[in-house]
């Protein structure tokens, strides 16, 4: 909107009692009601009951008919899952909202944080990625998420696959913020599920959705603008040409934040964003110490490491896994594990070996070691997919893609 959301002369007040609180929520969960209507609603009314009570007559002006807003009792029940999941809501304007993400215009109203909130005090940089991260992306990942603990920051990330959790997993004891798109009390990769406890355990978890929210495409624009929001400085680590992770640099940009990012190979799709960025102006890192001097005044190393308060784990649905085929006693083939199924199993892990090799020598050792399976179960499909041309095997035990 080119009209200033808080021109009106009436100002508002972050929520001091129960029930503001409840009329906060009530308010931007209503139908029709966004970030920027909430606050245009909230400078023109001065609070957030007010502006419930005016919403059915500013529906009608409208143009729409039979409009109710949120009902008090879903906003309780969302207050009352909240308590339950161990979550704590934080409004814009209170006592540990994040100050970073407090000056955008269009700050989330509220946040639902599960963890040590004591992190959002903290100096935070944001580190994204592709979600189909190679061997080497996600070394570096791990490198610079560490090195950026060590010098004082909070790493933030959006708890996807690949980066994102590489990034998550290294700064876990010193330091870690997932932005989630769905409800902060939903596991989401659920392959990320244990990680995603983990962080809630040890780190702190955040959402501005609805508690119980199923993630969905139209919430992630809005996640990675607070990931930007959050941090002084994005990380990109792999990133096509289009993906999420240029999106979230664009929105740093916004945010006035800097923007870095790692080179890599010409030839691997997963470093043409990176390299766009770089040549539009981004940082350059090769380390940790270019990340640092990109800063205009670094973090303080925290002089010692304080353990978060811990919460009660978040319930989350696991995936059913396949068997993994083994004979039975007896040497009796397992009846479960039919031809069409080892051909998926087959073709799923010649997918996650090619998704972490690119142009650039990775290691044979540290394939197996990124994998997290036995040698000799990747082993022989190496030697398949080197027959099939799909891989290059270099000397020194290194691999590359080939195509």
């Amino acid at each position: 909107m080119a009209e200033d959301l808080f021109s009106s002369p009436t100002p508002f007040t972050p929520p001091t009692t129960e029930e503001d609180r409840l009329a906060w929520l009530g308010l931007i969960r209503s139908r029709r009601v966004g970030v920027s209507t909430f606050y245009r609603l909230m400078a023109e009314h001065g609070d957030a009951r007010s502006a419930l009570a005016a919403l059915p007559e500013v529906a009608r002006a409208a143009g729409v008919r039979d409009y109710s807003p949120c009902p008090p009792d879903r906003a309780a029940a969302e207050i009352d899952a909240a308590a339950a999941a161990g979550a704590r809501m934080i409004a814009l304007g209170e006592a540990g909202y994040p100050a970073a993400l407090a000056t955008l215009p269009d700050a989330p109203p509220i946040l639902w944080a599960m963890g040590d909130t004591a992190l959002l005090d903290r100096p935070m940089i944001a580190m994204v990625g592709a979600r189909n991260a190679s061997s080497l992306g996600t070394r570096m990942a791990r490198k610079l998420a560490e090195g950026l603990g060590e010098a004082g920051f909070v790493v933030v990330s959006g708890l996807a696959r690949g980066i994102d959790a590489a990034a998550h997993h290294a700064a876990l004891d010193i330091g870690t913020v997932a932005v989630q798109g769905g409800g902060v009390d939903v596991s989401y990769p659920t392959e990320n599920a244990a990680l995603c406890d983990s962080i809630g355990a040890r780190g702190l978890r955040l959402s501005e959705q609805p508690m119980g929210m199923q993630p969905q495409a139209r919430h992630f624009p809005r996640r990675n603008r607070i990931i930007a929001g959050l941090a002084r400085a994005v990380v990109v680590v792999e990133a096509a040409a289009r993906s999420g992770s240029l999106i979230t640099a664009r929105d740093a940009l916004d945010c006035g934040r800097e923007v870095a990012a790692v080179p890599g190979h010409p030839m691997d799709p997963r470093a043409t964003g990176c390299n766009i960025l770089i040549r539009d102006g981004a940082t350059l890192v090769r380390g940790t110490e270019d990340v640092l001097a990109a800063l205009s005044e670094p973090a303080t190393p925290p002089h010692h490491h304080t353990a978060p308060r811990q919460t009660a784990p978040t319930a989350h649905k696991r995936e059913p896994r396949e068997h993994d085929g083994a004979p039975l006693a007896g040497g009796a083939p397992q009846p479960v594990r039919d031809r069409p199924a080892a051909l998926r199993e087959v073709a799923a892990l010649h997918g996650q070996i090619l998704d972490r090799l690119g142009p650039s020598p990775v290691a044979e050792d540290q394939l197996i070691r990124d994998l997290a399976l036995p040698a000799a179960r990747i082993g022989p499909e190496l030697v398949t997919l080197e027959l099939e041309g799909r891989i290059t095997r270099q000397p020194g035990g290194m691999l590359s893609r080939a195509d």
